[in-house]
């Protein structure tokens, strides 16, 4: 990894990243040889990615022919833009900046058989973006349950990177965050308090809300 200071390493953050993440992303590779990228729900479960599809499709097609695959998450945090470099009286050209996390992982993907790992599954996707104990449980009786296919992931390797300015001095740091609660756009807090909790012995200086 080119960018070591923004490498992580610790299982607990990369879980943390994968759990909150909603979107993923599945390279396979297509018959015409070039990659073939899916976006997908899905649900980070006992160390395997899960989701669920239609029992047909190119991105299965792809997986019964060459079952190594490529996933990746990420989460944007928040963005600085032309505005933080005329804020800081310097030049706005090449100063554009991202704060994310991200994980990518190469493993090998599979369609699971029918059975208790897929009902399993099911109910673990439901509750990760359903977020209520309301929600019927899936079982093996239900139509939809025989309409649609589950694919597990299994990671051989996994890297991850949050991307928080970890490079910079505290003083630098420190007006990042005092902007991006001055711009006030309350989509970005969680970015902010993410920066804010990250470097927590700048953290007394400045209040996200």
């Amino acid at each position: 990894m080119r960018r070591n200071h923004s490498e992580v390493s610790d299982p607990k953050k990369i879980t943390e990243i994968l759990s909150s993440a909603l979107i993923g992303r599945m390279a396979t590779i297509g018959a015409d040889g070039y990659p073939y990228i899916t976006p997908v729900n899905f649900v980070y479960h006992k160390g395997n990615i899960y989701f669920h599809c239609a029992p047909v499709g190119e991105k299965l097609d792809n997986i019964a022919r060459v079952p190594l695959v490529c996933f990746e998450v990420d989460i944007p945090l928040s963005y600085l833009g032309a505005g933080y470099n005329r804020y800081q009286n310097r030049s706005t050209a090449c100063g554009l900046h991202q704060f994310y996390h991200c994980v990518i992982i190469r493993g090998e993907a599979r369609v699971l058989p029918n059975g208790p790992l897929k009902v399993e599954v099911l109910n673990e996707l439901v509750a990760k973006h359903e977020n209520s104990p309301n929600v019927e449980r899936v079982h093996e009786d239900l139509p939809a349950y025989k309409a649609c296919a589950v694919v597990e992931i299994k990671p051989r390797s996994v890297t991850a990177k949050s991307d928080l300015n970890q490079n910079k001095s505290d003083e630098e740091r420190l007006a990042i965050a005092t902007y991006l609660k001055a711009r006030n756009r309350p989509y970005e807090f969680p970015g902010l308090i993410t920066l804010k909790n990250y470097f927590a012995h700048i953290e007394s200086q400045i209040e996200v809300c």
